[in-house]
């Protein structure tokens, strides 16, 4: 995935510092929260929010006790991954197929490796690269970092990973302080396809408030970041009804507005920054901050960066809501409002979010995903990075996993496990690898019988020579048109070799020495 520079990933990232606030509200966002690293439950001081310990999630790693003083305890712990051999690190969360989730990742580096500089390094979720992660800017302002996307679940877990780039020093580790999997309602957000899209927040911002909204007032703890510049400020009269929109903003985050004067156009440079050119979901909200009255008129016409957005748009004390699920925009962005000849009032706008669209990458079949699975179950010491997609991204697949990456859905054509030192089994479920090529699994300590392989027509090598087989060979072996090479020597198998397999043509069979079997 190609990069605009060293430090600036290709999908453009929020990345703010972590407002936590002091609340009193007596239960959880619906979600898990998690302390990476952390050994204990962890609850966020003055506020109902606790995490707990990310053993259960995640099975590598090391864990690790920041000695800084004053952090917040979901900032004090962190696990991190020295273990270079594996191609990704996946913490893996039971969800609801079809269920729709925002997902938050939360970094603090306080130099837990004796560095100066925090890591660089990638995250993926699902089988899709989400990002770079680059938090050395906000650390070196003594702040944490948080990254969020908003994605559908396609299957009964979701994996959430980090991995190590070419951006990744060689002496440095991938590391992650928390993660936050929240459940959303399925009305929100909802003119997104999340079969083949996901939205990466780039911006979330009540205007004219001085502070941050989040959890309780937005019950989906999402983060509203305060946003003002030169225009007047002004409070409301009446309250809104969140379940009256669709993406169900806070109430308070009506309670202020950035507004203009009677007559006068309002800009706004929003979101802060340059903004890579591609499309973008743009939300934003609007109330008549003014009492209810029959003879209130505030209408106005709505552009971004100079085109039409939405004409003459009649802002009620109900508040109103425009968005658009695929804006092009780039570089800076320009809001401006402006009022009808008529409106009784100048234009204002009191909310907004701004969500690049991020692909979501193809995915292995959920057949071989499946297999693949139970088969890393069945092993005593699986590979560390047998988690989460088995193919993909292509270059974080699971160690001796190879993939057809070309075709419509991604399948799983090799596995190559040779002389690694694994123990297990093979599930009978192998034989669902219906595009597998090749098989390897030679020199470990396999023990169990060999399943059968009807289904494997496209197998043209089988290696599980110096192993612990036991039982017959399979018939269905011979049956097999693409086979061409059988390597079962050094195994504790009986019976004998099926005819078939026997006196195929072209077959490459070694079966002696070191088993039982009968001429």
């Amino acid at each position: 995935m190609p990069f605009t520079n060293m430090s600036l990933p290709i999908f453009l990232l929020w990345l703010v510092s972590i407002p936590f606030l002091a609340h009193s509200s007596p239960s959880q966002p619906r979600g898990t929260l998690v302390s990476c690293g952390s050994s204990t439950k962890q609850s966020i001081p003055d506020t109902s929010l606790s995490y707990i310990p990310d053993d259960g999630f995640i099975n590598v790693g090391n864990k690790t006790t920041l000695e800084s003083n004053g952090l917040l305890p979901i900032l004090s712990t962190l696990r991190y991954f020295p273990q270079k051999s594996a191609r990704k690190y996946c913490y893996t969360f039971q969800v609801i197929r079809g269920g729709k989730y925002l997902v938050r990742t939360i970094y603090f580096y306080g130099g837990f490796d004796g560095g100066k500089q925090p890591p660089v390094f990638d995250q993926i979720i699902g089988g899709t690269k989400w990002s770079v992660v680059n938090t050395t800017e906000d650390y070196a302002n003594g702040m944490s970092s948080y990254y969020e996307i908003i994605i559908g679940a396609h299957a009964k877990t979701l994996s959430v990973c980090v991995a190590r780039s070419n951006q990744t020093a060689a002496n440095s580790s991938p590391f992650i302080s928390a993660i936050e999997v929240l459940s959303l309602e399925d009305s929100m957000y909802n003119s997104t396809d999340f079969r083949t899209q996901a939205l990466v927040a780039v911006a979330r911002s009540a205007f004219g408030n001085e502070d941050s909204i989040s959890f309780p007032d937005d019950p989906y703890y999402r983060l509203w970041q305060p946003f003002t510049d030169k225009n007047e400020v002004v409070s409301t009269q009446t309250i809104v009804s969140s379940s009256d929109f669709w993406n169900k903003p806070p109430e308070k985050a009506f309670s202020k507005a950035t507004a203009g004067g009677v007559g006068k156009k309002l800009e706004i440079q929003w979101p802060s920054g340059s903004l890579q050119s591609t499309r973008y979901y743009v939300s934003l909200y609007f109330q008549d901050n003014r009492a209810a009255s029959a003879n209130a008129w505030r209408v106005f016409s709505v552009a971004v960066n100079g085109k039409t957005f939405y004409n003459n748009l009649n802002v009620s004390t109900g508040g109103v809501t425009i968005y658009s699920a695929a804006w092009p925009l780039s570089g800076p962005t320009t809001i401006t409002l402006t009022p009808d000849a008529k409106s009784s009032a100048g234009p204002l706008i009191n909310a907004g979010e701004v969500y690049q669209i991020l692909p979501f990458g193809r995915r292995t079949l959920a057949k071989d995903v499946a297999v693949m699975e139970e088969l890393a179950r069945n092993l005593d010491n699986p590979p560390l990075d047998w988690v989460g997609d088995p193919c993909l991204p292509q270059e974080n697949s699971w160690t001796g996993v190879s993939c057809s990456v070309k075709d419509t859905v991604t399948r799983i054509i090799s596995l190559d496990l040779s002389n690694a030192g694994i123990s297990g089994t093979l599930p009978l479920t192998i034989d669902n690898l219906s595009a597998l090529h090749h098989l390897w699994l030679g020199g470990n300590k396999f023990s169990g019988s060999i399943p059968e392989m009807n289904s494997l027509l496209k197998l043209e090598t089988l290696h599980l020579e110096n192993n612990n087989f036991t039982g017959e060979i399979p018939q269905s072996l011979g049956e097999l048109p693409s086979l061409r090479e059988v390597l079962l020597q050094n195994n504790n198998l009986e019976g004998s070799v099926p005819e078939q397999l026997a006196t195929k043509q072209g077959l490459k069979l070694q079966v002696s020495p070191g088993n039982h079997l009968s001429k």
